[in-house]
């Protein structure tokens, strides 16, 4: 169908006016028109929560976050869309922050089952975990280390050139840490001699 320039405005025109002449008819719905919600419907549970605005700690972008807050504790999260990086965009992970330490269940916040509080342990060939405390998974990893490290350490390669390295270890870094921890934690690899490093920033 060829539509003129004429035609296109007789016809924009004519459909302002029938949405002008079907509110005046009250066949249009009106603000808060619509009726009761259903008797099961949820209560949106950052109705009353105050908006705090923070940053993302998952990785060095620094999008930003707001956390609502009723009571002292977080009930939901969202993109900060006054932020100059994100623009209240979050990805994957930023938009989870929330679940990292509660969940919302049953019309209350409580604390993520699934949240590890303690260290639990299983042996070679074993069928269950044991509770260990830290002290003994802090002593049990450094001995390991120590150990990988012996047998696997490589002072010079095949061309008797001085390497000093590890391939035996790997260190995957944390987005959770600020930039003079993980300076300690690059620092600790050098000193070892772990070449493999890596970071877990990435979706």
């Amino acid at each position: 169908m060829k539509l003129s320039r004429r035609n296109f405005l007789k016809l924009s025109g004519l459909a302002a006016l029938t949405g002008t002449l079907a509110a005046k008819l009250g066949c249009a719905p009106k603000d808060g028109d619509e009726g009761p919600p259903p008797a099961d419907a949820e209560e949106l549970r950052i109705q009353y929560a105050d908006e705090v605005a923070t940053i993302c700690p998952i990785c060095g972008v620094g999008c930003g976050v707001i956390c609502y807050v009723e009571d002292g504790k977080i009930v939901g999260t969202e993109g900060d869309p006054d932020h100059p990086i994100s623009e209240g965009a979050l990805c994957s992970k930023g938009s989870g922050l929330f679940c990292m330490y509660y969940v919302y269940e049953d019309g209350e916040v409580k604390v993520n089952p699934s949240r590890m509080t303690q260290v639990l342990y299983r042996a070679p060939k074993a069928a269950d975990w044991e509770v260990k405390d830290w002290d003994w998974a802090l002593t049990e990893v450094a001995k390991r280390i120590k150990k990988t490290r012996d047998d696997y350490f490589v002072e010079k390669n095949a061309d008797g050139v001085t390497v000093n390295r590890c391939t035996a270890l790997a260190w995957l870094g944390s987005a959770m840490c600020n930039n003079e921890e993980n300076y300690l934690f690059q620092k600790m690899c050098r000193a070892l001699g772990v070449t493999n490093v890596d970071h877990c920033a990435r979706l």
